[in-house]
Parts: C-alpha cells; sequence; structure tokens
C-alpha cells in the first residue's frame, strides 16, 4: 500500500512566519494553540514497498525527517527551483551517508540549471569513499512526460505558477501540485481517475501565484477526485476555521499527515 507522508504544508514563510507583537511569530488568522496550524515548508514523501520518493527539499528538511522518522530516500524530485522548496538540499549529504550512495534527483531543464548555479558541488562526479557534501545525479525532465522513478511510475504535469512553471506528479491514483495558480484543461484531464489529491491552496482569496479554495473546489469537481487535501498554506487559513468551512471533500493537511491513497 502507497503511504504519503506530508512533511510540510505551509507557504514560503511558513506558519507562524517571523514577527509577531513579541517577536516570537506572526500567526495572522491562525489560533496559536492548535499545533495543526504550525506549519514548516511544503513538501512530501511517497512510499511503497520500502521505495522512497521525496518531492522538494525546502530549508526545513532536517526537522521535518527527525519528525516523522524517516532516514532514507532513492530518488528526489523538484518541483520548481523557489527557495522555499530547494535551500534544504545540503542536508542530503546526511542521507547520501546513510544509504551509501549518490541519489539520483530529477528537475525540468530549467530547475536543473538553477540547482546547477546554486549547488553546483551537489553535482560533482563522486569520488568514493565517503559523503563530505550532497552527492545527487542529475536527470533531466519535463512536463508531459510518463517515466519511473525509484520504481514509481510517474506523469509529470505542467502547472501555471504565475510568473513560473512547476511540475505536478501523479503516481498511480495519487497526485501532488504544489505552487499552481492555473490548470490548462488537458492537465486536469490527466488527472481524472486519481482518489487522493494534494493541492496547492495559499489562502481564501484570489492570489496572483497560488490557486485559493474557491478555484482548488473548481477544479477538484472538475476531476471528479474522492478526497483532496490542501498544502502550501499560509497564516490566512486556520485549522478549525477550515474544517468547519471548506467544501465538501476538501480537508487541511497537516505537518506529519499521513495519507494512505486508494490503488
Amino acid at each position: 500500500m502507497m503511504r504519503v507522508v506530508m512533511l510540510g504544508c505551509g507557504g514560503s514563510a511558513g506558519v507562524p512566519q517571523l514577527g509577531g507583537e513579541d517577536g516570537r511569530g506572526d500567526w495572522g488568522a491562525c489560533d496559536p494553540a492548535e499545533p495543526r496550524n504550525r506549519r514548516t515548508r511544503s513538501s512530501i514523501i511517497i512510499e511503497q514497498d520500502g521505495r522512497r520518493l521525496l518531492i522538494d527539499t525546502g530549508p526545513d528538511l532536517r526537522a521535518q525527517l527527525l519528525a516523522t522518522g524517516i532516514a532514507s530516500i532513492d530518488a528526489v524530485l523538484f518541483t520548481h527551483a523557489h527557495a522555499d522548496h530547494i535551500t534544504g538540499l545540503d542536508d542530503v549529504r546526511i542521507l547520501n551517508r546513510l544509504t551509501g550512495k549518490p541519489i539520483d534527483a530529477y528537475a525540468s531543464t530549467k530547475t536543473m540549471e538553477e540547482l546547477a548555479l546554486r549547488f553546483d558541488y551537489a553535482f560533482r562526479p563522486w569520488k568514493p569513499p565517503g559523503f563530505y557534501r550532497p552527492v545527487l545525479v542529475p536527470h533531466q525532465v519535463e512536463a508531459g512526460q510518463d517515466l519511473t522513478i525509484a520504481g514509481f511510475p510517474v506523469t509529470l504535469l505542467d502547472q501555471d505558477h504565475g510568473y513560473a512553471r512547476s511540475l505536478g506528479i501523479r503516481v498511480g491514483r495519487f497526485a501532488y501540485s504544489t505552487d499552481v495558480v492555473a490548470m490548462e484543461p488537458e492537465v486536469l484531464d490527466r488527472l481524472q481517475g486519481i482518489d487522493t489529491w494534494v493541492v496547492g491552496c495559499f489562502q481564501r482569496q484570489k492570489h496572483a501565484t497560488h490557486a485559493h479554495i474557491a478555484l482548488v473546489a473548481q477544479w477538484a469537481a472538475r476531476i471528479g477526485v474522492r478526497r483532496t487535501v490542501l498544502t502550501h498554506m499560509g497564516y490566512d487559513l486556520d485549522w478549525g476555521w477550515m474544517q468547519a468551512n471548506l467544501p465538501p471533500g476538501l480537508e487541511p493537511g497537516f505537518d506529519g499527515m499521513e495519507i494512505h491513497p486508494a490503488s
């Protein structure tokens, strides 16, 4: 059975954001007494039959893996090159040490170019033994491809992120779509038949680069998905408020959440 672990479900600034009257965090509309409102940057692990695929390496990666008890991955896929999705890449070196091997990394051509600029040392050829730096084996991929990553049958989806593009991912009857504000009809068509969809939803009202609640609900109805779990949520979205007000079929995610999509 597939298991999806939501390592983090927050926006680029997390929840709480830096600031607040006492300097201990700006919670916005979120209740600080509700632990599920505390959100690190968005990332997931897809796991099945002992294989693990990591989606993105945000700045909270180390803490996320410790919190969920995960100490190995077989591959990593980057949705895009924004800082909140890549700047934890250096922590992969410890995963290299624990697994004793380089780790395959998948990204679009543009994202791979950005990664190579910011983390050039991670893509240099490995000279064993030891891992004093992360060692990634680059694989350039593009939206629309069907391929196998770490034994998972993966479909890559093209997503409009406002001023950029991002990759969505479908694995069987599960899909993950973060950092998206518009989806073409043909992309929504490729999501037909999924059981569970984890999708970015930044706030209640419209946003220039991220989907909002009404838009996600519209997409979910178009696809006919049974269960839609929100991620990449900002401090406008309080857990309790969402539990009471989200349309049927939509629910808020939380850090550490485990999802078992139907096969």
